[in-house]
C-alpha cells in the first residue's frame, strides 16, 4: 500500500480475499495484468464480481471500442480522477488506438470523430447534470445516429466509469499507468 492509499491494494492475487482470487486470476489471464484499481475493488469480492460483470457485458454492447474509450476518458476528466485519466489515456492510446488530438478532445468533453463527439458530449452532460439531462441533450445524441439502446449504454458507461472514479478517489489508488493529472477546473 502506498503512503497516500486509504484502502489496501493486495500486492498479489494470493493476498486478495479468497473469493476474489479467481476473478483476479481471470482478469490477469484476459489482460496480461491486474491493475491496482481491480486489486482494490477485490477487497469486496461481491463488488469486484459486480464491476467485472457489468464491464464485460458492456464490452458486447452496441458501442464500439473507440467510443467506449472516449467516454471513459471524458468521464474520468469530468470527475477529476487522476487514476482513471491516467489509465484511460494509456488504454486510449495503446488499446483503442486514439490519436493525441482525440485524446485531448476527449479530455475537453469532445471527440475529433463527428459521431463519437455527440456520444462524448452526451456522456459529459450526464455527469454534469447527474442524469438530469435536457430533452435537447437527448435529441442531439439521437440526431447523431444513436438509437435508444445506445443512449442507454452511454448512460451505463457513465455510471460504470463514475463508479470506478469514485472508488479510486476514495481509496486513493496508487496509479500504475503513466501518470496524467486531470485538468483543474
Amino acid at each position: 500500500m502506498s503512503l497516500a492509499a486509504r484502502i489496501a491494494t493486495p500486492a498479489a492475487i494470493a493476498a486478495a480475499p479468497v473469493a476474489a482470487q479467481p476473478l483476479l486470476a481471470a482478469v490477469g489471464h484476459e489482460r496480461g495484468l491486474v491493475p491496482n484499481e481491480l486489486r482494490v475493488v477485490a477487497q469486496s469480492p461481491a463488488a469486484l464480481e459486480g464491476y467485472l460483470g457489468l464491464s464485460r457485458a458492456l464490452d458486447h454492447g452496441a458501442l464500439d471500442d473507440k467510443t467506449r474509450a472516449r467516454i471513459a476518458l471524458a468521464v474520468a476528466e469530468a470527475n477529476g480522477c487522476d487514476y482513471s485519466v491516467s489509465a484511460h489515456s494509456y488504454l486510449g492510446t495503446y488499446v483503442a488506438n486514439l490519436d493525441d488530438a482525440d485524446l485531448a478532445a476527449c479530455r475537453d468533453g469532445r471527440s475529433t470523430d463527428a459521431k463519437a463527439d455527440a456520444a462524448v458530449q452526451f456522456a459529459v452532460a450526464v455527469v454534469a447534470a447527474r442524469g438530469h439531462v435536457s430533452d435537447a441533450d437527448v435529441r442531439a445524441v439521437k440526431a447523431a445516429g444513436y438509437g435508444d439502446a445506445q443512449v442507454i449504454e452511454i448512460v451505463v458507461h457513465v455510471a460504470l466509469n463514475t463508479l470506478s472514479n469514485y472508488v479510486n478517489e476514495v481509496a486513493q489508488t496508487e496509479i500504475d499507468f503513466p501518470i496524467v493529472a486531470h485538468r483543474a477546473k
